[in-house]
């Protein structure tokens, strides 16, 4: 469901591979977390604060390493990041993410608040029951854009680096519906590693990285991050729509926006349950649009021991799970690669846009995460995982002819289905249940999305450029 100008770094299983080398497979690994436990989120007192284990709490349900000053596994062929998420005393779906501080170099604690910080993965728990095997649930991610910014000597020279792990968790429910959990505030035990291939060949010549973090989800409860009724949260009351602007020092050859969003709101008519389009601007310029969701969310039923609303008693058709699911509980949140090429140095703008969103009863908001990176020579790691949004292979051919928008289907894709029309910034301005000729004739001159839904669940974007003579 996402096309144009980027890579979507999630949607398929992180395989790490190696060459076998004397019959046996090797790989490097550091683990940062080692089974830490996290407790009620919203209890004041963190109760492992005096634990001497090298692991600095700033809360129950934030937790932070400092990364030696050389990481081996950053030198790999590859970076995989892994985080094991074993159930505790909260049978509920939850948010959770792993980021990297950037802290002052020698400064022995820090606060979030006061420090750069980037989001490296987001992803959401199962309902788990504790005495139900499976008890842990495993999320890993291509995390290649991270090994050169653990190579990065200039940025280490400044800073140190920080590896956080957020899990924000409430044992009440568990308390009083899970055998054994009752009077605990335990919610989760947590662990992340990286691992790495050793690298066979010398890598590609990449010089003077650059690191911006733009925005990162704020610790805690949502807020604050992008909907239509904060003022914090919104350029305009009203409208779902956030900019951000970051200034690039250095012109770079290639450079990319790593951006992680997802929608929650679990009130009746919540934005949890309503697929939205997505639509992501640089500078002005569209470079991609998504619906977030998941074909199915059954791959997921098994680790959700702890019976819920969501999955039900028994399977749901694709259709079912594509009518309200935006993520999956015991899946992971995709991380979006915006592919940007060459950049100029100076100040630019980041914008997301999710024009339907309604966010009844003035609840929820979609927690925004992006920064940007870039070389100045050479190219960034390409992903070892994902489509390539916006790639050569079309579903369908658009032709303008006069002031007629007609669409046809390629041999392999099947017949279009619904056809919906978009101004740039993505207002809804026609919407056909069929694949019909669309007369553009009494619309004003400008740019336009046209979203074609095929029969098989898939969505393709055009950009229509229109100007009437």
């Amino acid at each position: 469901m996402e096309r144009m100008n980027g890579k979507l770094m999630g949607a398929a299983a992180v395989l790490l591979l190696c060459a076998a080398t004397a019959g046996a497979q090797r790989r490097d690994t550091l683990r940062v977390f080692d089974e830490v436990t996290f407790y009620d989120g919203y209890q004041e007192t963190v109760v492992d604060a005096d634990v001497d284990d090298g692991v600095l709490r700033h809360s129950n349900s934030l937790y932070a390493v400092k990364l030696p000053a050389t990481v081996p596994v950053a030198e790999g062929d590859s970076l995989v990041m892994t985080v094991s998420v074993r159930a505790c005393c909260d049978n509920y779906d939850r948010i959770g993410n792993v980021n990297l501080a950037l802290v002052p170099r020698g400064a022995g604690s820090y606060r979030p608040e006061e420090v750069q910080r980037i989001e490296l993965g987001r992803f959401v728990t199962p309902f788990m029951d504790r005495n139900r095997q499976p008890d842990e649930v495993v999320y890993r991610y291509d995390a290649g854009f991270l090994g050169c910014i653990l190579r990065d000597r200039v940025l280490r020279r400044r800073y140190d680096l920080w590896m956080e792990m957020e899990l924000f968790g409430v044992p009440y429910a568990a308390q009083k519906q899970v055998a054994g959990c009752e009077g605990r505030t335990d919610t989760f035990e947590g662990t992340v590693e990286l691992s790495s291939c050793p690298r066979k060949r010398r890598a590609p010549a990449r010089t003077g990285h650059v690191l911006v973090p733009v925005v990162c989800k704020r610790p805690g409860t949502y807020g604050g991050n992008l909907n239509n009724y904060d003022s914090a949260a919104t350029d305009t009351l009203g409208r779902t729509v956030k900019s951000w602007t970051f200034e690039v020092p250095r012109t770079v050859e290639d450079g990319q926006i790593v951006l992680i969003t997802s929608n929650h709101g679990a009130n009746e008519g919540g934005e949890e349950y309503s697929r939205r389009w997505h639509y992501v601007y640089v500078d002005g310029e569209l470079v991609t649009t998504y619906m977030p969701g998941r074909p199915t969310c059954e791959p997921f039923r098994r680790l959700n021991t702890q019976g819920n609303g969501i999955y039900g008693r028994s399977p749901k058709p694709d259709y079912v799970w594509q009518s309200f699911s935006n993520w999956c509980p015991g899946d992971r949140i995709d991380n979006r690669i915006l592919e940007l090429g060459r950049v100029e140095a100076g100040v630019h703008r980041l914008t997301v846009s999710v024009p339907e969103a309604r966010f009844a009863g003035g609840q929820g908001d979609i927690p925004v995460s992006a920064f940007f990176q870039g070389v100045e020579h050479g190219r960034l790691p390409a992903s070892t995982e994902g489509p390539v949004v916006g790639g050569t292979e079309r579903l369908a051919e658009v032709s303008l002819e006069g002031a007629v928008l007609r669409m046809m289907a390629t041999e392999a894709s099947g017949p279009v289905g619904a056809v919906e029309l978009c101004a740039a910034d993505g207002r809804r301005v026609l919407w056909s249940e069929h694949a019909t000729p669309v007369d553009l004739a009494a619309f004003p001159a400008g740019v336009y999305l046209l979203n074609l839904y095929f029969a098989d669940g898939r969505v393709e974007t055009h950009r229509v450029e229109w100007a009437p003579r």
